[in-house]
């Protein structure tokens, strides 16, 4: 038994509660549950107040959730979701419900499974199989959420609820875009995100809420790469998952891993956020296609993409800070690319670098490296092998300059003007950023040297 489970067992001991939805199912599956759904009489706002002071954890009502509330654990742990039985009749509640996977309940303190639809059945069987038409007619975006679990679970779909998945697929347009990025990131997070992808295609969902990713289809690249814009892009998607999971066997070392496992934002990983950049990050190649010496070209399409990522996370009311991550490794995913043909790397380069892609130099880096994977076109063997030596040199570099932390600077912008005669301005922050170039490089040590390379370049 899972710590949610039972600290909300404890906690509201002699209460009337069913648990129901993903908790039962999950349950049944011997998973994890950390994240309990409880249908309550009555307004649960009394339960959750009691299992948020039992547990030290924070209660809130969830906004235009028919008066859901939510307990929040400490950390983030675990949360539990109380929701108004409907009718206060387990039965009816459960035959509004969407899936029969989510149609089971059971007393929260232990009692004999309620199973109206057979979901126990499908659950053997591992089929996603909707209650009735109805819920997906009520609610389009059930027809995404019939993906989310069979690519979570490794379920199947069932043929009739494919077909009326695909029938209600246009109506997520409608559906608040905070709910559709709820599911959608679930399923571009999950493992097997592939599959996934392919279904939501199949069923017509894509086009819906990911139109940009179908736009790649059939966009033709130049001879050095083996793929179209989409087939390369979902390429890229398979090679940052791989450097999720076994970066040594790609080329990097094993600290990548734990990089990308480091929570980012919005619920993701940074290597969650680096598979939506490895789906938006060639989005405005079609928009930016043309021709140069009878090759086709792609000019500025990292500065179109990196807005049109914007624009995509914006729209899906995404966080600010996986908007500026997947923006800032879309505009410089390109770059380490370029610095292959300046190998080997002075201490100048690397600077420069590193200050174009801070505070994501190390991420935007392992991304390079899915992007080069999954480019496979003329010269593919030795290009990787260069690239993956670029790769690693910035890496090491990104990383200690992560270790390091802040650096006092040799000689400050007041002491600059007082001392070397810098007139305050525009010239000033030039001049401070060239001094930290030249440091970096070995050209400066010492407070004197930093005054005397100030008066040169004032001069």
């Amino acid at each position: 038994m899972t710590a949610a489970l039972d600290l909300t067992r404890a906690a509201l001991a002699g209460e009337t509660a069913w648990l129901v939805g993903g908790a039962v199912r999950d349950k049944l599956l011997g998973r994890d549950v950390d994240d309990v759904d409880l249908a309550v009489p009555g307004d649960p706002k009394r339960l959750a107040k009691l299992l948020a002071r039992a547990t030290g954890a924070a209660a809130f009502q969830l906004s235009g959730a028919f008066g859901a509330w939510r307990v929040v654990g400490p950390e983030h742990a675990w949360h539990v979701d109380l929701v108004a039985l409907r009718d206060d009749d387990i039965l009816a509640d459960l035959a509004a419900r969407d899936f029969t996977i989510n149609a089971m309940a059971e007393p929260l303190g232990g009692g004999e499974l309620v199973d109206p639809h057979g979901g126990q059945r499908d659950l053997s069987l591992r089929l996603v199989r909707m209650v009735s038409e109805q819920a997906l007619e009520d609610d389009p975006l059930r027809s995404l959420r019939a993906v989310r679990i069979a690519t979570e679970v490794g379920l199947e779909i069932d043929p009739a609820t494919g077909e009326a998945a695909a029938r209600h697929a246009p109506g997520i347009a409608k559906v608040a875009n905070e709910r559709v990025f709820a599911e959608l990131k679930r399923v571009i997070s999950a493992a097997d995100v592939r599959r996934g992808l392919a279904v939501m295609e199949a069923y017509g969902l894509t086009e819906v809420v990911l139109p940009e990713l179908v736009a790649l289809r059939g966009i033709e690249q130049s001879r050095f790469h083996h793929a179209d814009v989409y087939d390369h892009t979902l390429e890229v998607l398979d090679s940052v998952a791989l450097l999720q999971r076994d970066p040594v066997s790609a080329g990097l070392d094993e600290g990548v891993r734990e990089l990308l496992s480091e929570p980012l934002s919005d619920e993701l990983t940074r290597g969650d956020a680096l598979r939506w950049a490895a789906l938006l990050h060639d989005a405005a190649k079609p928009a930016t296609r043309g021709f140069y010496g009878g090759r086709v070209t792609f000019m500025g399409h990292d500065a179109a993409g990196a807005q049109l990522a914007r624009d995509v996370l914006g729209r899906l009311k995404a966080s600010s800070r996986l908007r500026d991550y997947v923006a800032a490794v879309t505009l410089h995913h390109l770059d380490a690319g370029f610095l292959v043909h300046e190998r080997p790397l002075d201490r100048r380069t690397i600077w420069r670098y590193l200050r174009a892609t801070q505070p994501y130099s190390a991420d935007t880096t392992i991304f390079t490296v899915a992007d080069r994977l999954a480019t496979r076109g003329d010269n593919a063997g030795p290009a990787i092998e260069a690239h993956l030596e670029v790769a690693r040199e910035l890496l090491a570099a990104a990383r200690a300059e992560d270790t390091a932390g802040p650096v006092v600077p040799l000689v400050r912008g007041d002491e600059l003007v007082r001392e070397a005669g810098v007139p305050a301005g525009k010239q000033l922050g030039t001049i401070l950023a060239q001094l930290e170039e030249d440091r970096y490089a070995g050209a400066i040590v010492t407070r004197e040297d930093a005054l005397a390379r100030a008066r040169e370049l004032t001069s």
